[in-house]
């Protein structure tokens, strides 16, 4: 059995910066991190537009009041306040710390750090590393963890989160190489395995976006928080569904229909093409439906609208947004220097997750905490974002949170003892359930039934939603699940065997896809990234509260949990 004082699961940003605040604080701590990637190839890597933080750089009147405000008007009010108060005061710090470890960000002429616009913020307050922010600061965080010898073991995938009377001991993994299992016991356990977009057809996340984490954590009896908001991001370059950052209109991009109308006027006549991503979702996807988007001849009622950034220049594009041009011109063929980009809304970002309180320590239910169990990052539900996260938000709740997350294990651990744990009981029951999955003889492809699944959680809980719909939706998604145990693998190997993974992850998108469903259709109201079409209006009376969802195969059971309300009441959202 493997011994470390504390075990993180997931090598992206939240995991590096709480591992290095750990080994900062006390470097005797024995500290583990495992991931299912290599680190520097968590999805982490693809943020492109930037972290934000209220430096004063470039607006000297921004404040964290105004960034607080800005989080929870964004939030639909459903950001707990106390969080958010506690993300926007530490923000400056923590970007200038990451600064101190190396991290190269883009410049002023004066050489302070630059500062950029992002849709809802009221100031220019977005620090950035050109479009390429959430790769500059990964690899400079674990570039530094190593320095402290922390020992990683990648390429290790969690099969279960060790959980006994309200106590978190460890995980069980499972080495990719050749499908050697571990127990890792430890006297804290922390998840940092980012999210779940993988669950939809069309997503910006990378293919190890599973909902590991979130779907190991249900399993054992933990409650998701707020699964049913579901960030699409505007800009998916079309078809392929990969990230155009928010950048590009930060630096003053234009969406444009199929009649040349700067649409967004109609919908955010304030902020444009820098309202937040909800609204700016679904005005893209009204304009389609009003068959005012494009097609791939130039002609009216397409599938897609323009980001048009011709009149930046060349300059300005290859200096501000040199990847957004690159994955452009790679993946659609286009030339954004002289033609418009083809965009539509893509699966982005989880606003729910395991649900943390502000020292990251995981919820058992709106009251009580799961003893040495911990979380930050996308996979944890915080709530600095509510029902919708401003752009730039989520590198810095990494980053806080991490940190804020490591320096409470590293205060948790002293003086504990290593937790008693039944390593052989453990090993044979996943050497039971990997062997049951390849002995399975079924009729079944993985990738069948999980295409099916992504196009069900596209169709029937996309961008607008309805009962009849979602009900739809659960109806076939349910049908999908008890497919599962039909599923064949024809490879039997121990090596390397990617297909077993996937079959893994499969069941990772069943749990976390029947909560998000199950959680819509619960919320009978549209607020932030969640529209309810039959339920048009936001409803405080009644929804102004957390979902809280208890997975089980018989069925989910919802609980909620009040809101914090500290420094701004609810009011109307306008831009």
């Amino acid at each position: 059995m493997l011994e470390h004082d504390v075990v993180i699961v997931g090598g992206g940003l939240a995991g590096c910066r709480a591992a290095l605040e750990i080994v900062r604080t006390d470097p005797s701590i024995n500290l583990a991190m495992v991931a299912k990637t290599h680190p520097i190839r968590s999805h982490s890597v693809a943020a492109q537009g930037g972290i934000a933080a209220t430096l004063k750089n470039v607006d000297d009147q921004d404040s964290w009041e105004a960034h607080a405000f800005d989080t929870v008007k964004g939030s639909d009010y459903l950001a707990d306040q106390d969080a958010v108060e506690l993300l926007t005061r530490e923000a400056p710090e923590v970007v200038i710390d990451l600064e101190h470890l190396g991290v190269l960000f883009s410049r002023l002429e004066d050489g302070r750090v630059a500062q950029r616009a992002f849709g809802g913020h009221s100031h220019k307050r977005t620090c950035y590393a050109a479009d390429k922010t959430g790769h500059a600061i990964l690899h400079e965080l674990y570039n530094n963890i190593l320095q402290y010898g922390v020992s990683v073991y990648d390429e290790w995938y969690a099969l279960r989160l060790i959980l006994e009377d309200n106590q978190a001991k460890g995980v069980v993994m499972y080495r990719l190489l050749d499908g050697e299992l571990q127990v890792l016991r430890a006297k804290a356990v922390m998840f940092a395995t980012g999210g779940y977009g993988r669950v939809f057809n069309t997503t910006s996340n990378d293919f190890a976006s599973t909902g590991d984490g979130l779907s190991l954590a249900a399993m054992e009896g933990v409650p998701l928080e707020d699964m049913e908001f579901v960030q699409f991001h505007p800009t998916g370059l079309y078809p392929a569904g990969v990230l155009i950052s928010e950048a590009v209109r930060g630096e003053g991009a234009y969406l444009i229909n199929s009649q040349g109308d700067r649409f967004m006027a109609a919908y955010a006549p304030k902020q444009m093409e820098l309202a937040p991503r909800d609204i700016t979702s679904r005005a893209i996807t009204t304009e389609i439906r009003a068959s005012r988007g494009i097609q791939l001849d130039g002609q009216a009622g397409g599938p897609f609208v323009h980001l048009d950034l011709r009149h930046m220049g060349r300059e300005k594009i290859m200096s501000r947004v040199p990847f957004c041009w690159e994955e452009a011109h790679r993946l659609a063929g286009v030339d954004a220097v002289h033609q418009p980009i083809p965009v539509r809304p893509t699966v982005h970002y989880s606003m729910g997750g395991i649900p943390v309180n502000i020292e990251g320590q995981v919820r058992s239910g709106a009251e009580g905490l799961i003893d040495n169990f911990f979380a930050a990052g996308e996979c944890a539900c915080v709530s600095v974002h509510g029902a919708n996260r401003l752009g730039s938000n989520s590198l810095l709740e990494c980053v806080v949170y991490g940190r804020r997350t490591g320096a409470t294990i590293a205060r948790y651990v002293q003086n504990q003892k290593l937790p008693e744990v039944d390593e052989q009981q453990y090993l044979q029951a996943a050497k039971d359930r990997l062997q049951k999955l390849l002995d399975q003889s079924g009729e079944y492809r993985i990738d069948q039934i999980r295409q099916q699944l992504q196009d069900c959680m596209a169709e029937h809980c996309g961008v607008f939603r309805t009962d009849e719909i979602i009900t739809e939706g659960l109806t076939q998604f349910k049908a999908l699940r008890d497919q599962y145990p039909q599923i064949r693998l024809d490879d039997p190997g121990k090596v390397w065997n990617t297909e077993l993974i996937e079959a893994l992850e499969l069941q990772s998108l069943m749990v976390v896809g029947e909560v998000i469903m199950t959680g819509a259709l619960q919320r009978r109201e549209s607020r932030g990234a969640h529209s309810r079409e039959d339920f048009p209006g936001r409803d405080d009376q009644n929804f102004l509260q957390h979902t809280l969802a208890y997975y089980s195969p018989a069925g989910i059971d919802l609980q909620y949990m009040p809101v914090t309300i500290t420094l701004f009441e609810p009011q109307e959202r306008k831009y």
